[in-house]
Protein backbone atom coordinates (compact mmCIF):
# COMPACT_ATOMS: atom_id res chain seq x y z
CA UNK A 1 0.00 0.00 0.00
CA UNK A 2 1.58 3.44 -1.08
CA UNK A 3 2.02 6.32 1.79
CA UNK A 4 1.08 8.43 -0.80
CA UNK A 5 -2.91 9.57 -1.23
CA UNK A 6 -4.80 8.57 -3.75
CA UNK A 7 -7.80 9.74 -5.52
CA UNK A 8 -10.37 8.76 -7.64
CA UNK A 9 -12.48 11.03 -10.23
CA UNK A 10 -16.04 9.72 -11.26
CA UNK A 11 -18.44 10.99 -13.83
CA UNK A 12 -21.16 8.95 -15.75
CA UNK A 13 -18.70 8.87 -19.11
CA UNK A 14 -15.21 9.17 -18.03
CA UNK A 15 -15.05 11.50 -20.91
CA UNK A 16 -14.69 15.20 -19.75
CA UNK A 17 -15.10 16.56 -16.21
CA UNK A 18 -13.29 13.29 -14.27
CA UNK A 19 -10.55 13.52 -17.47
CA UNK A 20 -9.52 17.09 -16.72
CA UNK A 21 -9.24 16.40 -13.14
CA UNK A 22 -7.61 13.83 -12.81
CA UNK A 23 -4.76 15.09 -15.59
CA UNK A 24 -5.11 18.24 -13.47
CA UNK A 25 -4.08 16.64 -10.00
CA UNK A 26 -1.03 14.39 -12.44
CA UNK A 27 -0.33 18.07 -14.27
CA UNK A 28 -0.19 19.49 -10.55
CA UNK A 29 0.51 17.47 -7.16
CA UNK A 30 2.94 15.23 -9.97
CA UNK A 31 4.02 11.87 -7.65
CA UNK A 32 2.91 13.29 -4.62
CA UNK A 33 -0.70 12.21 -5.06
CA UNK A 34 -1.73 8.67 -7.03
CA UNK A 35 -4.77 9.18 -9.75
CA UNK A 36 -7.48 7.46 -11.30
CA UNK A 37 -10.49 7.89 -13.01
CA UNK A 38 -13.52 6.37 -14.01
CA UNK A 39 -17.14 6.32 -15.10
CA UNK A 40 -20.77 4.75 -13.95
CA UNK A 41 -21.30 4.43 -17.98
CA UNK A 42 -18.13 5.45 -19.61
CA UNK A 43 -18.46 6.57 -23.21
CA UNK A 44 -16.52 5.43 -26.46
CA UNK A 45 -13.73 8.03 -26.23
CA UNK A 46 -12.33 11.37 -24.36
CA UNK A 47 -14.31 14.81 -25.19
CA UNK A 48 -12.95 16.08 -28.08
CA UNK A 49 -13.45 19.88 -26.96
CA UNK A 50 -12.16 18.25 -23.18
CA UNK A 51 -9.04 17.23 -25.22
CA UNK A 52 -8.61 20.35 -26.83
CA UNK A 53 -9.12 22.89 -23.66
CA UNK A 54 -6.66 20.68 -21.80
CA UNK A 55 -4.28 21.24 -24.13
CA UNK A 56 -4.82 24.89 -24.89
CA UNK A 57 -3.02 24.70 -20.88
CA UNK A 58 -0.69 22.72 -22.24
CA UNK A 59 -1.81 19.43 -20.84
CA UNK A 60 -2.13 15.99 -23.30
CA UNK A 61 -5.45 14.29 -22.33
CA UNK A 62 -5.81 12.80 -26.33
CA UNK A 63 -4.13 9.36 -25.09
CA UNK A 64 -6.95 8.57 -22.16
CA UNK A 65 -9.53 6.23 -22.80
CA UNK A 66 -12.61 6.10 -20.39
CA UNK A 67 -12.67 3.58 -17.73
CA UNK A 68 -15.90 1.54 -15.89
CA UNK A 69 -15.78 2.28 -12.70
CA UNK A 70 -14.99 -0.75 -10.60
CA UNK A 71 -15.36 -1.55 -6.70
CA UNK A 72 -11.82 -2.02 -6.72
CA UNK A 73 -10.92 1.25 -7.78
CA UNK A 74 -13.08 2.90 -5.04
CA UNK A 75 -11.74 0.34 -2.28
CA UNK A 76 -8.30 1.30 -3.20
CA UNK A 77 -8.29 5.11 -3.04
CA UNK A 78 -8.27 7.13 -0.15
CA UNK A 79 -10.80 10.05 -1.39
CA UNK A 80 -13.42 9.61 -4.06
CA UNK A 81 -14.44 12.65 -5.81
CA UNK A 82 -17.93 12.63 -7.99
CA UNK A 83 -19.35 14.72 -10.10
CA UNK A 84 -22.19 13.86 -11.51
CA UNK A 85 -22.98 10.18 -11.35
CA UNK A 86 -24.53 10.49 -7.99
CA UNK A 87 -25.47 7.26 -6.37
CA UNK A 88 -23.70 4.80 -9.00
CA UNK A 89 -20.69 5.24 -7.10
CA UNK A 90 -20.42 2.20 -4.20
CA UNK A 91 -19.72 3.66 -0.76
CA UNK A 92 -16.74 2.03 1.61
CA UNK A 93 -16.37 2.98 5.66
CA UNK A 94 -13.12 5.13 6.17
CA UNK A 95 -13.33 6.69 2.47
CA UNK A 96 -13.48 10.61 1.99
CA UNK A 97 -16.45 10.98 -0.58
CA UNK A 98 -16.67 14.77 -2.14
CA UNK A 99 -19.35 15.88 -4.64
CA UNK A 100 -17.98 18.08 -7.26
CA UNK A 101 -21.22 19.84 -8.93
CA UNK A 102 -19.68 20.71 -12.10
CA UNK A 103 -21.52 21.57 -15.19
CA UNK A 104 -21.17 18.35 -18.02
CA UNK A 105 -19.17 19.50 -20.91
CA UNK A 106 -20.55 16.56 -23.04
CA UNK A 107 -21.94 17.46 -26.47
CA UNK A 108 -20.31 21.55 -26.06
CA UNK A 109 -18.03 23.37 -27.24
CA UNK A 110 -14.86 24.48 -26.57
CA UNK A 111 -15.76 28.04 -25.64
CA UNK A 112 -18.28 26.10 -22.85
CA UNK A 113 -15.72 23.58 -21.82
CA UNK A 114 -13.03 25.91 -20.91
CA UNK A 115 -14.64 27.67 -17.63
CA UNK A 116 -15.68 23.95 -16.56
CA UNK A 117 -12.15 23.33 -17.00
CA UNK A 118 -10.84 26.22 -14.69
CA UNK A 119 -13.15 25.79 -12.25
CA UNK A 120 -11.83 22.27 -11.93
CA UNK A 121 -8.27 23.44 -11.85
CA UNK A 122 -9.31 25.65 -8.77
CA UNK A 123 -11.11 22.70 -6.69
CA UNK A 124 -8.04 20.34 -7.75
CA UNK A 125 -5.84 22.61 -6.76
CA UNK A 126 -7.53 23.06 -3.18
CA UNK A 127 -7.68 19.20 -2.51
CA UNK A 128 -3.97 19.09 -3.17
CA UNK A 129 -3.33 21.84 -0.34
CA UNK A 130 -5.32 20.07 2.02
CA UNK A 131 -4.43 15.90 0.89
CA UNK A 132 -0.79 16.69 -0.51
CA UNK A 133 1.03 19.79 0.11
CA UNK A 134 4.42 20.79 -1.56
CA UNK A 135 7.12 20.04 1.34
CA UNK A 136 8.71 22.46 3.23
CA UNK A 137 12.25 23.22 2.53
Amino acid sequence: MSDKPSVLFVCVHNAGRSQMAAAWLTHLAGDRVEVRSAGSAPGAGVNPAAVQAMAEVGIDISAEVPKMLTVDAVKESDVCITMGCGDTCPVFPGKRYLDWDLEDPAGQGVEAVRPIRDEIKVLVEGLIKEIAPEPQA
